[in-house]
């Protein structure tokens, strides 16, 4: 189809945006310090390399083309280096480039530094291991998991239950201290009566192609909010699917984003749990064990690019979904070009370039925002919460139905 929307451009991490400024010059150079407090047993070339790294980041340090070890991605980021080149018309910065090249790159370089190619070792691995083994987790699993009579009423919570899950961002403080406990105006789009009308519409016709097809999940986070993405995978494999495909990183990035190792330890620990999450974990080993259920990595997930710039196997399988769920902030600035649209812009107009039926679940944690009730919504929460688009209190679930080839 002909995407017709004139787009916003991306945020950059000079002064124009102080969230993006502040990620690269503070919050990011915190997170390399961290991850060095937390491994201290690596070795001085380790340790030298991210230090080095967190030095150029916090400084604003020109962004080299890093000569990347031959993995696999280093074609495809020395060409979004090149981009960047190209957009500010000189060798890009730190502090002047654009915002999701700058942070999905410092994290590709912070794993390049950890040699994590050759070890396998996740540079994060001590603080998902901190909140798997936390009472918190396993008292939410409890309050999820809890099979109802109607399965509209167990979709429509185990929806909610993924969305708040969302809050709980190893790589951002401000939003997991939050938890999952929900204020009455903390919701601002809920389109689950739409979504629910939507899914009962493609069960009636399930002989089509679409009624067959899979539900895809493009992952978020590890620990809680994997564990909600992992109780709606089983809710819609027994109400709405025949098969869910769950997305995930293909090495670690933001700290806390989900790998397939975060997938195999997080139902490792629940089949040591009894109760519900034990529970959990014998529906899912057994639906992955019929393929009915699949976790898939990708590079892409780690990279730069948009969304309406998918690599042309992963537009073929998105695109042919029966349902695409996107998960979490990084994932829904990926969704619509990590650009400041007018906020009561249509999430159908942003998304129009992706064929297949599209829920966005997010806490908000960055700026960009669409799809808001009106003009006036953004204009009433500037007055009473000046941050509400980047501190993790509310949250989004917006659902756009399949584009018309024709359009």
């Amino acid at each position: 189809m002909t995407d017709r929307t004139e787009r916003p451009a991306p945020i950059r991490t000079d002064k124009s945006n102080a969230f993006a400024n502040n990620t690269m010059r503070v919050r990011l150079p915190a997170i390399i310090d961290e991850t060095i407090a937390l491994n201290p047993d690596y070795p001085p070339d380790i340790t030298g390399g991210l230090r080095r790294l967190r030095n150029e980041i916090a400084s604003g340090a020109r962004i080299d083309n890093m000569k990347l070890r031959p993995t696999g991605d280093e074609a495809s980021w020395s060409s979004a280096w090149r981009k960047q080149r190209d957009i500010v018309g000189g060798e890009p910065n730190w502090h002047d480039a654009e915002w999701f090249f700058a942070e999905t790159y410092a994290y590709r370089c912070l794993i390049e530094a950890a040699r994590w190619h050759e070890s396998g070792r996740d540079p994060f691995l001590p603080k998902k291991l901190e909140e798997l083994h936390s009472d918190a987790l396993w008292q939410l699993i409890e309050r999820a998991y809890q099979p109802l009579d109607s399965p509209d009423c167990e979709v429509r919570r185990a929806v909610e239950f993924a969305l708040w899950g969302n809050r709980i961002d190893l790589s951002y403080a401000a939003s997991m201290a939050r938890g999952t406990e929900i204020g009455a105006d903390d919701l601002l789009v809920d389109d689950r009566d739409i979504l629910m009308a939507f899914l009962r519409e493609s069960r009636l016709s399930s002989q089509a192609f679409r009624g067959r097809a899979p539900v895809h999940i493009v992952a978020d986070n590890a620990g809680s909010e994997l564990a909600m993405d992992l109780a709606l995978s089983e809710t819609l494999l027994r109400h709405v699917t025949s098969s869910v495909v769950i997305w995930l990183k293909a090495h670690p990035t933001f700290v806390s984003d989900a790998t397939p190792a975060d997938v195999w330890m997080m139902l490792a620990e629940m089949d040591r749990r009894s109760g519900r999450a034990a529970a959990l974990a014998g529906r899912l080993r057994a639906a992955w064990a019929e393929e009915r259920l699949r976790f898939l990595p990708h590079p892409y997930w780690n990279s730069s690019r948009f969304l309406w710039d998918l690599p042309a196997p992963l537009w073929k399988q998105l695109n042919g979904a029966r349902l695409v769920i996107i998960k979490g902030d990084a994932n829904y600035r990926r969704t619509v070009g990590d650009a400041i649209w007018s906020p009561h812009t249509p999430f159908g107009d942003v998304v129009n370039y992706l064929d297949a039926p599209a829920l966005c679940l997010r806490t908000l944690k960055s700026d960009p925002v669409v799809g808001l009730p009106s003009a006036e919504t953004a204009e009433q929460l500037v007055r009473s919460d000046p941050d509400w688009r980047v501190n993790g209190k509310r949250g989004l679930i917006q659902f756009k139905g399949q584009t018309s080839k024709s359009q």
